[in-house]
């Protein structure tokens, strides 16, 4: 199973804006209530999708250099960035089946694939 990574100010620009797949950012706090609740149904994305989108958390409280320059003012909200930039962002908390049909274009789960680029 892959574990979600916390990324940070520091390291985002080698961990999410280089990396070779897509990579999902979860911008998220820890007394944020709906971003718990996305928790774990961003691990299961996680999990079932490993080769063609990475996962990672961004406290917004320990990073707000990150936050500001992606104008993150809710949360949660997911970025999807492919090749350096945003080509995706998710608002808000969302039931695994809405979360999966937002991403179907990034994601090689049973669910997705039909519908997969």
């Amino acid at each position: 199973m892959q574990q979600i990574q916390h990324v940070t100010d520091a390291d985002f620009e080698a961990e999410v804006l280089q990396s070779e797949i897509p990579v999902l950012v979860d911008f998220w706090a820890p007394w944020c209530g709906p971003c718990l609740q996305v928790a774990p149904v961003l691990a299961a994305i996680a999990a079932d999708n490993p080769e063609t989108l990475r996962v990672v958390k961004l406290n917004v409280d320990e990073n707000p250099v990150t936050a500001a320059r992606y104008g993150i003012t809710g949360m949660p909200t997911m970025n999807v960035y492919r090749d350096g930039q945003v080509v995706m962002t998710i608002t808000g908390a969302k039931p695994r089946y809405a979360l999966e049909a937002d991403l179907a274009g990034f994601l090689a789960s049973r669910s997705a694939r039909g519908s997969a680029r």
